[in-house]
């Protein structure tokens, strides 16, 4: 075959040639189904089953004696082919191994020994893949001079379609290495012929974007600049033509120190002057008459095309299945890609089909149904559109819908066409358009997901990832500006949503102002109240392209899209969603659903949904505009809150009962959540917390604001957990701050009380001091008992970590009446805990024992096992005071197991603290620094000044076990935090460090 690389002749010198006839033996047949590729990784396949061709040096050897042609190679010449100049001592073993291997593989007579060498004997043109190719082209090359253009791009696609990637891949040798390059350039070759043919047939806008490509990847290949000029120039794109040339000769002047051969010159001329017969093919043809039409419909693709890399595979999978490796139709392959508008459906879409158009020899056809706006294109114009594009002659094309769907299935019956049908309403509307034949595809974009749509592949496309949205941000911008700019340039697509439109338009602007910067464009978009006016360059818009959807809703619908975008959480779930709109969870549930079918709607999780953040600010903007009266939002605003607060409230009093704080909390008018299982009801208060707390900050406004600070302290969970700690004191601060401004002592009080419970937990007790006492100071204004008790108890606790006994027993008793004056029973046993703690810190450990005795009495009636393991936590600290450790660990492992199960995380590791203190006093350092070590990694109560004690108990652990030095490394931290902090402990610490910093 002409163009068909062979193996290198033999160049060991000495070694014997073939000295057997110069006749061939007789020819074996390969068995049917026996196929070899090596326009792409080598194979072997029998029937569809594939073969294992072993190890790379294997597989060099097949390919060596595939592109032989059933020829023998000399174990000289495969040695060369596999080694080069630097064969291994046992090389001819080697060939002969792989050579045994290879026919246990392949079928009996495939791979022959003869004359000292190796033959694959009879590969039909059927079997191996180059061979395919070649005749292909051989058969293009013979229509095309027949007059046959249609014929011979079509085989030419079909030899193109078979390549597999590189050639030979991972095939390692120096013949391997050779042939790849030369493989390669045939291909290219074969690729600039059928190029050429496009540009013959006036299909120059179609190879623009394929060209470019191809140009950017072999820029020193002057034939593809020469087509790409010549397809810029006809499609009108006469400057960027010229540029195309002026890039060329500049790059092989520096590259290579040339000007640009003959041809490209001289059409670069002919562009100057304008020849007429540039702007029309050279060749012009006339297709026969018999011939059907190839409509090539696809718009063009993209040049900046960025990401989505799973969904391309995944789609031309698909879109492959349509067809099977020798070009016979199996199915009708069909996929739908649903989306938000603006998410780059269309993109994607057309990327895709343009990727996949050498499976599709037949044509592909493009439409856009106008589904997201008010007049959907109807299906009878559509087909009447297709069937004239496919060949069918006006007065050949019936009126009724039926019959017109049932003549375009029949044109396209033995034909391989790809539909693409952009922007659909629904699969109503695509269903007559699909073409129902072997061979043939569909591809479908619309923002309603089409579960109704029988045997199509449903693709639900979201946002770029951060990093793909970045990328094509940079593509548009260019890389300089973008690299000086790189945060700023993230806080611009994040500002985007990451959405591939609102990144687009926004990239647009910030490119046709060359005095902006990135930062003042990421300002812009920074004001939400701005952001959708921003986004819009042109005639695009994110604003224009959400309204197309909203514009389709019933009003139920449009009610609810406006209204739950009005909540700031993440998401909300079906129960909180039910309570905005006022409506049962059944039918909030059906319009949820049907809004995630628009893809106006996200579901987040079964039960939870949520808005892409434009949407949202869209959502919100439409309320502002057409919720009417405006107080219907406000009431929508309110039943959310009144939600959350009773269904806090709920779990509040599953977790604690008897306790009289829910009995304080306002009153709502929606009864909340109720919970089957007891155990769910902590469940969704974590799943809820960031939704809640941000419920609270949107709630600080007169009307609503004694509910959003109760809502606080009805979720104090979830500052003791620690896993919502940071959110949970943003958002006290800011309803501390609110009740201040407003003059509400009550919700002011109680809000400083909640924040000194924050402050504790974090060890900034000084703080914590500034907060409590205000708190008190505004008893007497609040008229709440349950300020007056709470005030006090954190007073003491506080007084507890600061070492101030005195104090701290006069502010817990106090706080103890003011518990039994309230009735409040659990928060009595927790001041009779507390208590006990600083009579232990005082040497009264038995009266201590005693108070804990006492409120693990109240917990154990109510039932409050969380409470009652702080009161076995309590517990443990006097007994092991008193020399009690073994009573002591009982009481601590106790109380760790139920903080573990309630996932009171800090309390989990404070617990931790406790029991190595325990293990310390019994002398058992190994197993005290172990439970110090898990306090640092978990955490505790107390933040920095906690964690400065755990260091230097656990100090105190390694001295014993003689690791000095680290414990010394301990010490120096804890000293360290102490001394910032300006606590009492620093003394203790020097003292312990003494002997080094004496050093």
């Amino acid at each position: 075959m002409d163009g068909v690389p062979r193996v290198p002749e033999q160049r060991y010198a000495g070694t014997s040639k073939s000295t057997g006839s110069s006749e061939l033996p007789e020819a074996t047949e390969v068995p049917a189904g026996l196929r070899f590729s090596v326009l792409g990784p080598v194979r072997a396949w029998r029937g569809d089953e594939p073969l294992t061709t072993g190890s790379p040096q294997q597989r060099a050897l097949l390919a060596a004696l595939l592109l032989r042609e059933g020829r023998t190679a000399t174990a000289a010449e495969l040695i060369d082919a596999l080694w080069g100049d630097e064969p291994p001592s046992q090389a001819l073993a080697a060939v002969r191994t792989y050579a045994s291997r290879l026919r246990k593989i392949l079928d009996p007579g495939v791979l022959v020994s003869e004359s000292g060498g190796y033959a694959i004997r009879s590969v039909s043109g059927d079997a191996l893949d180059l061979a395919a190719a070649e005749a292909l082209r051989s058969d293009a090359e013979k229509a095309r001079g027949a007059g046959d253009l249609c014929k011979a791009r079509e085989l030419c696609n079909r030899a193109l379609a078979l390549w597999d990637g590189e050639p030979l891949a991972n095939v390692p040798g120096p013949y391997a290495e050779t042939q790849r390059a030369r493989l390669e350039e045939w291909r290219l070759g074969l690729l600039e012929s059928r190029l050429d043919m496009d540009l013959e047939q006036g299909c120059h806008a179609e190879a623009v974007s394929e060209l470019t490509a191809l140009t950017a990847a072999h820029p020193l290949r002057e034939r593809l600049r020469e087509l790409l000029m010549l397809a810029l120039y006809r499609s009108g794109r006469q400057a960027e033509a010229l540029a195309v040339y002026a890039d060329t000769r500049r790059l092989l002047a520096d590259e290579l120190g040339v000007d640009p051969r003959h041809g490209l010159a001289e059409l670069q001329q002919r562009i100057l002057q304008a020849d007429p017969a540039l702007a029309e093919p050279s060749a012009p043809t006339t297709e026969p008459s018999a011939s059907p039409l190839r409509p090539a419909q696809l718009p063009a693709t993209v040049p900046d095309f960025t990401g989505r890399a799973s969904f391309v595979t995944e789609l031309r999978d698909v879109l492959a299945s349509a067809s099977s490796p020798d070009g016979e139709g199996q199915i009708m392959a069909v996929s739908a890609v649903a989306g938000i508008g603006g998410v780059g459906k269309t993109t994607l879409a057309v990327h895709v089909a343009h990727a996949a158009r050498p499976s599709f020899p037949d044509g592909q056809l493009y439409v856009d149904l106008q589904g997201a706006g008010p007049r959907a294109v109807e299906p009878e114009t559509v087909l009447g559109s297709f069937l004239r594009a496919l060949g069918t002659a006006d007065s050949a094309i019936p009126d009724s819908l039926e019959e017109r769907s049932a003549l375009y299935r029949s044109t396209l019956d033995g034909r391989r066409v790809l539909v693409l049908l952009d922007n659909a309403r629904d699969a109503a509307q695509v269903r007559p358009l699909l073409p129902g034949t072997e061979g043939c595809a569909a591809l479908i974009t619309g923002r309603v997901r089409m579960v109704d749509l029988v045997g199509a592949h449903l693709v639900d496309l979201d946002v770029m990832s951060p990093e793909e949205a970045l990328q094509l941000f940079t593509k548009i911008v260019g890389a300089e500006r973008v690299a000086s700019e790189r945060e700023a340039a993230l806080d611009v697509v994040a500002a985007c949503g990451f959405l591939p439109l609102a990144i687009r338009i926004a990239a647009s602007r910030l490119a046709a102002r060359r005095t902006w910067t990135v930062s003042v464009l990421a300002a812009k978009l920074a004001d939400e109240r701005r952001r959708l006016d921003e986004l819009q360059a042109g005639d695009l818009a994110v604003k224009a392209t959400f309204e197309l959807g909203y514009g389709q809703l019933e009003p139920a619908q449009a009610r609810a899209f406006r209204l739950l975008g009005l909540a700031d959480g993440p998401d909300i779930s079906l129960a909180a969603a039910a309570a905005v709109l006022a409506l049962p969870v059944e039918p909030t549930e059906d319009l949820l659903e049907s809004l995630v079918d628009t893809s106006l709607l996200e579901s987040a999780a079964p039960g939870r949904y949520r808005y892409h953040d434009l949407v949202r600010l869209y959502a919100r903007a439409c309320a502002e505009r057409d919720e009417l009266p405006p107080e219907e939002r406000e009431a929508a605003m309110s039943r959310l809150l009144d939600f959350y607060l009773a269904t806090a409230a709920r779990v509040y009093a599953i977790e604690r009962p008897g306790d009289r704080t829910v009995d304080h909390l306002e009153a709502t008018r929606h009864p909340g959540q109720e919970f089957t299982d007891d155990g769910k009801a902590l469940d969704w208060l974590h799943a809820e917390a960031a939704c809640i707390l941000a419920c609270v900050q949107q709630s600080l406004g007169a009307p609503t604001l004694r509910r959003a600070v109760d809502l606080l302290l009805a979720a104090k969970d979830l500052t003791e957990s620690g896993a919502s700690s940071l959110r949970y004191e943003s958002a006290t601060v800011a309803a501390r701050d609110a009740a201040h401004a407003a003059g509400e002592a009550r919700a002011e009080g109680r809000a400083r009380v909640t924040l000194t419970q924050v402050l504790i937990a974090s060890g900034r007790f000084e703080e914590a001091s500034v907060e409590a006492a205000t708190a008190t100071a505004l008893k007497e204004a609040a008229d709440d008992p349950w300020l007056s008790a709470n005030a006090s108890n954190e007073q003491g606790i506080i007084a507890i970590c600061k070492n101030e006994h005195a104090e701290g027993e006069a502010y817990l008793l106090k706080a103890i009446e003011a518990f039994r004056n309230d009735g409040n029973r659990p928060g009595e046993a927790s001041a009779l805990c507390n208590l006990s703690r600083i009579l232990v810190s005082m040497g009264r450990a038995e009266p201590a024992i005693e108070l804990v005795e006492q409120g693990m009495a109240i917990y154990d009636e109510l039932g409050l096992t969380l409470r009652l393991a702080n009161a076995r936590y309590a517990l443990g600290i006097a007994l092991n005071y008193v020399g009690r450790q073994s009573d002591a660990l009982e009481q601590l492992s106790e109380a760790l197991k139920v903080f573990v199960e309630n996932r009171q995380r800090l309390w989990e590791g404070t617990t931790h603290f406790r029991l190595a203190q325990v293990h310390l006093s019994s002398g058992r350092s190994a197993q005290s620094a172990q439970h110090a070590e898990q306090a640092l990694a978990t955490g505790c109560i107390g933040g920095d000044w906690m964690r400065a004690n755990v260091l230097t108990l656990l100090g105190r652990s390694l001295d014993g076990l003689r690791q000095v030095d680290r414990a010394r490394a301990c010490w120096r931290e804890a000293l360290s935090i102490h001394e910032a902090a300006g606590a009492s402990e620093v003394a203790d610490l020097r003292s312990l460090l003494s002997p080094s910093i004496a050093a």
